[in-house]
């Protein structure tokens, strides 16, 4: 029998979609699914909801729950697939003190959960957590393939694929929402049906290189008059995309909202007026936090009043992923894969790069890409430098790194002094010492 283990199950909903897809799947549905957490109440509503789904589907599925450090190897002993979303340190202190000790200091943040001071301090906090599942892995389950889908996906899947033995992969959203969601917002929804597209990058920056319709017509062209029209005529939720697709030719996989903290270029104290002018939200992913937390007591109680739950498949490329590879029926993805043999030519081979893959019962191949335009390299550069210095970190705590990867953030380092990044860092360090290792 196949089995599933899904850590970080308290994250009720993703778990949901995933596993409610797995018990969708004939391939899949017949399995042992291990549910781990650290957080009592969360895994027994995950439990729940999941058994109620299983129910709507007949049962064929066995659901077993895991709690806390001592019952980890357990959840993962003999698993085939282990699923990772994790988030360590919770909203409440962690990314509330990602966002409000940096204000202190003048840098203000959207979403902070892949770059700039709060994607360092969530990669630094979460590594530890990432090794002890590793070196579990190796003990019990050494053959599993770990699909993480926990931020910050290039600094934590780049880990796992460079200092552990576990096949991993890295999985998020937004390639396979990119073009679709762009031909919808500027009205060319008659080529979504056939189109042809390439995309390659890193993780929340990915470039959409190529967009053609059915019958082999390049869309770009129509596409970027229409956005710049769009951006010059109203406010939406996607100016900063558009602004990219405008200056440096190329439309982007991840968010506005996400992307307009990835550079120097949107939010910056000395222009104020820019935030209003590409509707960029501040402290989104606070506000997000408070609404889903506020919400989720009602979703909750609406999902337990149904002993059967139907669920319907959803996007998310894992149990499509896990079908290949039982079955041997390939799949393609858009993946994070380190760059080795230079997928990617003219990024480095350290770097953990998002690259179309395809999926068999051998296991999941990174497809070669070539070069990228040259300014898209370079933008990916000023994220990749981040990644590795804050792995490196991570590696050797020696805090001096952590220094340097929030130097060398293009906007952490558009805003302030280095001594003001340093006193910064300590900062965050002294508040956040219950979740991080020892730094030298």
């Amino acid at each position: 029998m196949l089995k599933i283990t899904f850590l970080g199950a308290g994250s009720t909903v993703f778990a949901r979609n995933v596993l409610g897809d797995c018990m969708c799947s004939p391939v899949l549905r017949e399995c042992e699914i291990a549910l781990y957490d650290i957080d009592a109440e969360r895994l027994n509503e995950s439990h729940m909801i999941l058994n109620a789904i299983n129910k709507g589907k007949g049962n064929p599925s066995t659901i077993k729950t895991y709690l806390g450090l001592d019952a980890l190897k357990d959840a993962l002993r003999d698993a085939h697939f282990v699923v990772n979303a994790i988030q360590v340190g919770g909203y409440d202190p962690c990314t509330i003190l990602d966002f409000e000790i940096p204000k202190k200091y003048g840098i203000r943040q959207t979403i902070a959960d892949t770059l700039g001071i709060g994607g360092i301090m969530r990669t630094l906090r979460t590594i530890p957590v990432m090794e002890t599942f590793a070196r579990a892995m190796e003990e019990v389950c050494p053959d599993a393939w770990f699909l993480n889908y926990t931020n910050p996906m290039a600094m934590l899947t780049g880990y796992m694929q460079r200092y552990t033995k576990i096949k991993t992969i890295g999985l998020c959203h937004s390639v396979q929402t990119c073009s679709r969601e762009l031909l919808k917002s500027v009205g060319l929804e008659d080529k979504i049906e056939g189109r042809k597209e390439l995309i390659a990058g890193i993780n929340h920056m990915g470039w959409l290189l190529e967009i053609k319709d059915k019958e082999g017509n390049d869309l770009y062209p129509e596409i970027k008059k229409r956005a710049k029209a769009k951006n010059a005529s109203e406010k939406h939720h996607d100016m900063v995309r558009f602004d990219y697709m405008d200056k440096l030719g190329y439309y982007c996989t991840e968010s506005s909202e996400h992307n307009s903290e990835y550079n120097m270029f949107y939010i910056k104290s000395k222009y104020p007026e820019l935030i209003d002018a590409f509707n960029i939200p501040l402290d989104e992913y606070p506000r997000r936090c408070v609404n889903q937390i506020a919400g989720w007591e009602h979703q909750r109680d609406d999902l337990l009043a149904h002993p059967v739950l139907e669920h319907n498949r959803s996007q998310e490329y894992a149990s499509y992923i896990m079908e290949a590879l039982v079955t041997n029926i390939p799949y393609k993805i858009g993946g994070n894969v380190l760059n080795k043999g230079h997928l990617i030519e003219n990024l480095p081979e350290d770097a953990c790069v998002e690259v179309p893959c395809l999926v068999d019962n051998a296991g999941i191949h990174p497809c070669y890409v070539g070069k990228l335009p040259v300014q898209l390299a370079a933008m990916n550069m000023t994220n990749i430098n981040v990644q590795l210095l804050t792995i490196e970190a991570a590696v050797t705590k020696k805090k001096e790194h952590i220094y340097h990867a929030a130097m060398l953030d293009p906007h952490t380092a558009s805003e302030l002094s280095i001594p003001d990044i340093m006193a910064m860092v300590d900062e965050l360090i002294e508040a956040e010492k219950d979740w991080l290792p020892e730094y030298q």
